[in-house]
């Protein structure tokens, strides 16, 4: 996994450090970083935040001034758009007898406990939780689901959406920015960027499956 993940990263390098323009990338960047990031939404197996925190370290390093404003821009918008689209297939699988197979993959997708919790905090917290869901990796799908399941109208889900896009777009973004101004050339800050991304992805699943076997433990003591 570890040598996979270093074969990635040194292409991704190399195709950094090949980067056409600043005209050629911004007519070409903004509309395949909309494309990428609303096809993770609706798909939920694209690394999203990776694709957005390389198109902000390669803004950051861009002479254009909103540079970074339209990579937020056009990611927010994306997500949203993903994500509307998403739930839109999702409650016509909630209303119709057979249901859908876009209802189907997010239930495969939310571990019956991660579901149990997100119905939780939707009883307690509302439409705020989407925020926190956008933000914490494997978060989306339960907390959607769990929408879906409480039959919540899809004018109440773009309330709690919007924020929790925008947000969502912000810290990836700031992610890219972190990665752009500790090194010089851009390749660098994108590799950077992917890594740190990466890992913040990995940690909650990582934790999730030392907790079990630290609780057997501390029965069999």
């Amino acid at each position: 996994m570890t040598a996979q993940l270093a074969d990635a990263l040194g292409r991704l390098s190399e195709l950094v450090r090949q980067l056409p323009p600043e005209s050629t990338q911004q007519a070409v960047g903004y509309p395949s970083l909309f494309l990428l990031v609303a096809l993770g939404a609706l798909v939920p197996v694209v690394p999203t935040g990776a694709v957005v925190s390389s198109a902000a370290v390669v803004a950051f390093h861009q002479t254009a001034p909103l540079a970074l404003l339209f990579v937020f821009l056009v990611a927010s918008a994306a997500a949203f758009a993903g994500d509307v689209a998403l739930y839109w297939l999702g409650r016509r699988g909630v209303r119709s007898k057979n249901g859908s197979r876009w209802l189907a993959a997010l239930r495969e997708r939310a571990a019956p406990d991660r579901l149990a919790q997100a119905q939780r905090g939707l009883d307690e917290h509302g439409v705020t939780v989407l925020v926190l869901s956008r933000l914490v990796p494997a978060g989306r799908v339960p907390i959607m689901l769990a929408c879906l399941l409480a039959r919540m109208p899809l004018r109440r889900f773009v309330r709690g959406d919007v924020p929790a896009c925008l947000a969502w777009a912000a810290t990836y973004g700031l992610i890219g920015i972190l990665g752009g101004s500790l090194f010089a050339e851009p390749w660098q800050g994108v590799v950077a960027a992917v890594a740190l991304t990466v890992l913040l992805s990995g940690v909650p699943a990582l934790w999730r499956r030392l907790r079990p076997s630290r609780g057997s433990d501390g029965q069999h003591a």
